[in-house]
């Protein structure tokens, strides 16, 4: 292996750790055109009608409009470079998920294929067969923070402006019924 094969195989698996990482912020801050942007263009799934990134972007508002905020921690990430443009992996990760009084968490771990298309890595496919859950567990409260713990209170995911706008576009009923916390 040269020198270049080498420096080649490590940008590689750099640019592909990252996907994994901008997927959960795209995803937590609502960002459907980050989101949609970490996959190969004519990308299909078997949930998804249709072709492309505009389908799936359709698809993520849908599944997103029924959590009111998540948090995807990534806590590991294996990847397999296969070809020089195609590389598998495996990402664990932890998410929460806010519905009304309910904290869903869980332990989860996507299978992907990565495809490098004109220099940029992309995701091919990701965890549809299958999306392996280790747990999935229901907290018995909603996290909190005290109103004399002002200085600790939540700036985010509110202060990224992707997620004002997502949730602009649909009634202040409809998103205060997926939290406890004012819906802002």
């Amino acid at each position: 292996m040269t020198d270049a094969d080498r420096l080649d195989r490590i940008e590689a698996r750099l640019d592909i750790g990252q996907l994994a990482v901008r997927y959960a912020f795209a995803v937590d801050s609502r960002d459907l055109d980050a989101l949609v942007a970490l996959y190969v263009d004519d990308v299909t799934r078997p949930d998804v009608v249709g072709v492309g990134r505009e389908p799936l972007r359709r698809h993520f508002e849908k599944v997103l409009r029924g959590f009111y905020r998540t948090m995807h921690q990534i806590l590991g990430h294996q990847i397999d470079l296969v070809a020089p443009d195609r590389a598998t992996g495996k990402v664990y990760c932890r998410a929460e998920h806010e519905r009304g009084d309910e904290w869903m968490v869980l332990g989860l771990c996507y299978e992907d294929d990565y495809e490098r298309r004109d220099g940029t890595w992309y995701f091919a496919r990701r965890a549809l067969r299958p999306l392996y859950r280790y747990y999935a567990a229901d907290r018995p409260r909603a996290p909190f923070i005290e109103p004399e713990e002002a200085s600790m209170r939540s700036t985010l995911p509110g202060a990224w402006p992707t997620w004002s706008a997502f949730w602009a576009e649909v009634p202040p009923s409809e998103a205060a019924g997926l939290t406890r916390q004012s819906a802002s």
